[in-house]
């Protein structure tokens, strides 16, 4: 009987988060929730719950490599986020640092952490934006949000250049406009949705188009 895949998710307890992990469980693997406060639902999913962990901080980092040493990792998926608006004329400066330091700087934080224990074939998978992308940006604001996915953007083109010779594809991902409490519950389509439209994605990962930027939908999106 082959080994079960273990998939480490970050901001595991709602949200896309928690549907990933719910659909990992379901495909037999041993997800391990990583959150700063666990949730009843991710309780009921997870093979294990690494709580009180903030990716934005070394004490966090520490933490979490501290529960993960010896875990072996197929899958790590880098979601946990935040998203705040600025407008031009009253920029909350404080307010996009504190973007940066979730959605860019926290998933580099916890890849360069983990990476040693991700076997060649291993993945990591991004969850960044289309607001990232500056060719797609018509409509303007959101200057942390895109500032920062675009960040991540491009951390994770740069993951995915020096780990492709170790054999660890990276993708960066789309979740699409998903009804979640991070826009209000607004979205066009459910976390489940969303969930399996990344994992489609996550599963067409390779070698080959390491580096690249979807949607969940599978369309290629533009930097």
């Amino acid at each position: 009987m082959p080994d079960r895949k273990t998939v480490v998710i970050t901001g595991a307890n709602r949200g896309i988060g928690l549907e990933l992990a719910r659909h990992y469980a379901n495909e037999g693997c041993d997800v391990i929730g990583v959150c700063r406060e666990t949730s009843p639902e991710l309780t009921e999913i997870a093979a294990r719950i690494v709580e009180g962990v903030d990716v934005t901080t070394e004490d966090g980092i520490r933490k979490l490599t501290g529960e993960l040493k010896g875990q072996s990792i197929d899958l790590l998926i880098n979601n946990a986020g935040m998203l705040q608006d600025e407008k031009l004329g009253s920029i909350d400066f404080d307010s996009i640092r504190t973007q940066m330091e979730i959605n860019a700087y926290a998933p580099l934080r916890v890849a360069e952490a983990l990476v040693s224990q991700i076997p060649s074939g291993g993945k990591i998978a991004n969850i960044t934006s289309r607001m990232g992308s500056i060719a797609d940006n018509d409509s303007g604001g959101r200057y942390g949000y895109r500032a920062s996915k675009a960040a991540l953007n491009a951390f994770g083109k740069s993951l995915a250049m020096d780990l492709k010779p170790k054999g660890i594809a990276v993708a960066q991902l789309h979740p699409g406009y998903v009804q979640t409490r991070m826009v209000n519950f607004g979205g066009l389509i459910t976390p489940a949705e969303s969930a399996k439209g990344l994992a489609a994605r996550i599963e067409g990962l390779n070698r080959e188009n390491t580096g690249s930027f979807w949607h969940s939908n599978g369309e290629e999106l533009p930097w």
